[in-house]
C-alpha cells in the first residue's frame, strides 16, 4: 500500500511552519519531515517528527547547496525510507525555502521504485499574509532575505513565489490579520483555476487532501511556458490580465535594447517566445516584480512557433501598465514587413542573446 504524501512549499518560513503544524495536528498518525538548506555552509538539515515529538535531526553536507542535490542526496531517500517503515499513515514534507515541487513530482511520477511506496496526494503553497503583494510582485531577491539556496542563487522572491502558487493543488494564505481582498484576488488569478485558495491551514479538508492525487500533467499544462491550457479572463475589480499573442517573433536587437519595457514592473509575466535567429527554439519567459529570466526551454518541433506572454498585476498599483506593456510587446515584435524578409537575413553567427540563450550554433 502506498503512503500518501503532502508537500508544502513557500518563501515564508513562518507560513510554511504554520501549515505543516496544522496538517500534522489534523493527522495524528502522520510523520512530518522538514528540510532546510543553509546556503553559507552548504548543509542540509533534516528534522523528522510525529505526534510523539522529534524523532531525528540530522545534518547532511551537500556536494552543492542546490535543490537537485538536496532531492537526490536526502529528500527522496528520506521520503522513501519513511514510507517503507510502515509506522505512519501519511507523510507531510516541507521542502527547502524557495523550492518548487515540480522536480519532486516528476521523479515520483516516473520512478517506478518510488511509486511503489509513495503517492503524491497534493502540493500546497503556503503564502504568508504579512505582505502578499511584496512577496509576489516586488523585485526583492531571495538572497536579500537570506532565503537563497547557494551563493550563486540570484532568483527573485516574486518569480519563485508565483511559480509555487501556480503549481499548487491548494494555496494556503496564513498569517495574522489575513490577506486583503485585493491580495486574495491576485493569488486566485495566479493559481491554477481549479486550485482552492484557503485562509489558514486550519480550514483545510485534510481527509479529502489525502484521498486526492496530484496530477502533474494538469499542473504542467497550466505552468509550462507553452501555456497548453486555456487562461481564463478576469472579471475582478482588483486584478488585470493581458494575454499578449502573436505569430511573429521578437526582433533580437529590439528585445535586447527594450526588454525592460516588457519585463520591468509590479506584475507577473510568463510564457514563450521565439526569435528569427533561432527559429527552432521555444524560448521561455518568466518574471515577476521586475526580475526576469529568459532561457531555452525546448524545440518547437512540428508545432507552429508563437510568441505569447500572459501578464497579471494589481489594478490600483499600475493603472497605466497594461497599455504600456501592450505597446512594448508590439514594438519588440518583428514588423509585418520584417517578417516577410528572406530567412537568410537572420542567418547570423551571433544575435547578442548568447549569455541567456546559449550559442546559436548549439541550437541550430
Amino acid at each position: 500500500m502506498r503512503t500518501p504524501l503532502l508537500v508544502v512549499t513557500g518563501v515564508d518560513p513562518v507560513a510554511m511552519d504554520a501549515t505543516m503544524l496544522s496538517l500534522s495536528w489534523d493527522l495524528p498518525t502522520a510523520v512530518a519531515v522538514r528540510h532546510v538548506i543553509d546556503p553559507h555552509s552548504q548543509v542540509l538539515t533534516r528534522t523528522v517528527s510525529d505526534a510523539t515529538g522529534v524523532l531525528e535531526r540530522e545534518q547532511v553536507q551537500l556536494e552543492h547547496a542546490c535543490v537537485s542535490c538536496a532531492l537526490r542526496e536526502d529528500i527522496l531517500p528520506t521520503l522513501e525510507r519513511l514510507a517503507r517503515d510502515g509506522r505512519w499513515s501519511s507523510i507531510v514534507s516541507g521542502l527547502p525555502i524557495g523550492t518548487e515541487a515540480g522536480q519532486l513530482a516528476h521523479v515520483l511520477g516516473t520512478d517506478s521504485r518510488l511509486a511503489r511506496h509513495l503517492r503524491l496526494a497534493a502540493v500546497l503553497a503556503a503564502v504568508g499574509t504579512r505582505d502578499v503583494a511584496r512577496d509576489l510582485l516586488s523585485d526583492d531577491l531571495l538572497r536579500e532575505r537570506d532565503l537563497h539556496t547557494n551563493p550563486g542563487d540570484d532568483r527573485g522572491v516574486g518569480e519563485v513565489a508565483c511559480a509555487q502558487v501556480e503549481a499548487a493543488d491548494v494555496v494556503v494564505l496564513d498569517g495574522e490579520g489575513g490577506a486583503t481582498e485585493e491580495e486574495q484576488s491576485l493569488v486566485r488569478a495566479l493559481a491554477r483555476p481549479d486550485a482552492p485558495v484557503v485562509a489558514g491551514a486550519t480550514t483545510l479538508d485534510v481527509a479529502t487532501l489525502l484521498q486526492s492525487r496530484h496530477d502533474q500533467a494538469r499542473t504542467h499544462a497550466w505552468c509550462s511556458p507553452e501555456l497548453e491550457t486555456v487562461v481564463p479572463g478576469l472579471e475582478d475589480d482588483h486584478v488585470w490580465r493581458l494575454d499578449l499573442c502573436s505569430a511573429r517573433p521578437f526582433h533580437p536587437d529590439r528585445l535586447l535594447d527594450q526588454i525592460e519595457r516588457l519585463g520591468s514592473g509590479p506584475f507577473r509575466s510568463r510564457g514563450s517566445f521565439w526569435l528569427p535567429t533561432r527559429p527552432g527554439s521555444l524560448l521561455e519567459w518568466s518574471g515577476a516584480g521586475g526580475q526576469l529570466s529568459i532561457g531555452a526551454y525546448t524545440l518547437w518541433g512540428r508545432r507552429t512557433p508563437v510568441t505569447r506572454l500572459v501578464v497579471t498585476g494589481l489594478r490600483d498599483r499600475s493603472e497605466q501598465v497594461p497599455a504600456r506593456l501592450a505597446a512594448a510587446f508590439e514594438d519588440i515584435l518583428l514588423t509585418p514587413t520584417e517578417a516577410l524578409l528572406d530567412r537568410r537575413t537572420w542567418d547570423v553567427a551571433e544575435d547578442g542573446l548568447e549569455p541567456w540563450l546559449g550559442d546559436i550554433r548549439d541550437v541550430a
